[in-house]
């Protein structure tokens, strides 16, 4: 039997409520049981810090400019998957990012648990509300939101069809966030991740586009996984997690 901190630990609750929210549903509609079940998720999310998983914040790394990186740039310790989600948390290095890429037909909750988290996020024109897309890998997005987050700040929130396609960079030293996603990533299944980059007018500078992030008409082109990018696994060392 599962010790009894555990079971009433927040990561369990946590694991417990995407179980109710996430099981059984459908990308194509969003009935008010779901809205209400996806809003204590999010509740119950915002509530979560680094003690609650047993992580000890990396902040050692910390510097004035990124440092050779010795290891994966980004590791993901995995606390549990079912059919219908998967959870987990992933550390950035100082300096590192997760490129560009998609979540077809799913739904995802990020929640920062120490450092801060600079998200981007785009909408894919003329996609289905179950991320269906041309086949082209020339694709025209719009670039909706740059924000940046920390542990004081509530989840980041993608959809099927809204912030589906983003980036993480870690910002002013090493980050870790809590990463929910529905249903897991399942190539076979047709939710494979895909790696994008941004083609911008060539009448706009790109410190033209930070500047004004929000609904700028970009064209994304699909891109192999990038080189300089990998990610690792070590140990999950918090609450264990039944379902």
């Amino acid at each position: 039997m599962m010790p009894r901190d555990n079971m009433t630990s927040l990561i369990q609750k946590i694991a417990r409520q995407a179980l109710t929210t996430f099981r059984n549903h459908s990308a194509t509609g969003e009935s008010k049981i779901f809205l209400e079940n996806h809003s204590k998720l999010r509740s119950l999310l915002s509530e979560v810090r680094a003690a609650d998983l047993r992580i000890v914040p990396r902040y050692a790394e910390r510097s004035s400019a990124p440092t050779p990186l010795h290891g994966p740039p980004v590791t993901y310790m995995h606390i549990c998957e079912t059919d219908s989600f998967s959870m987990g948390v992933f550390l950035l290095k100082h300096g590192t990012c997760i490129p560009l890429h998609d979540h077809p037909g799913m739904y995802g909750m990020i929640k920062v648990i120490y450092g801060k988290v600079r998200i981007s996020c785009f909408d894919r024109l003329g996609a289905s509300p179950d991320g269906a897309l041309q086949k082209s890998s020339m694709r025209p997005s719009t670039r909706r939101s740059v924000g940046e987050y920390t542990e004081e700040d509530a989840p980041c929130v993608l959809s099927p069809y809204r912030d589906n396609i983003h980036q993480l960079e870690a910002v002013d030293g090493p980050t870790a966030f809590l990463d929910i996603l529905a249903p897991p990533y399942d190539p076979d299944g047709g939710r494979d991740c895909h790696y994008y980059k941004v083609l911008q007018p060539a009448s706009e500078s790109a410190e033209n586009k930070a500047e004004v992030p929000g609904h700028a008409e970009v064209w994304l082109a699909e891109i192999p996984q990038p080189g300089g990018f990998w990610c690792g696994s070590e140990p999950y060392p918090g609450p264990k997690v039944s379902l």
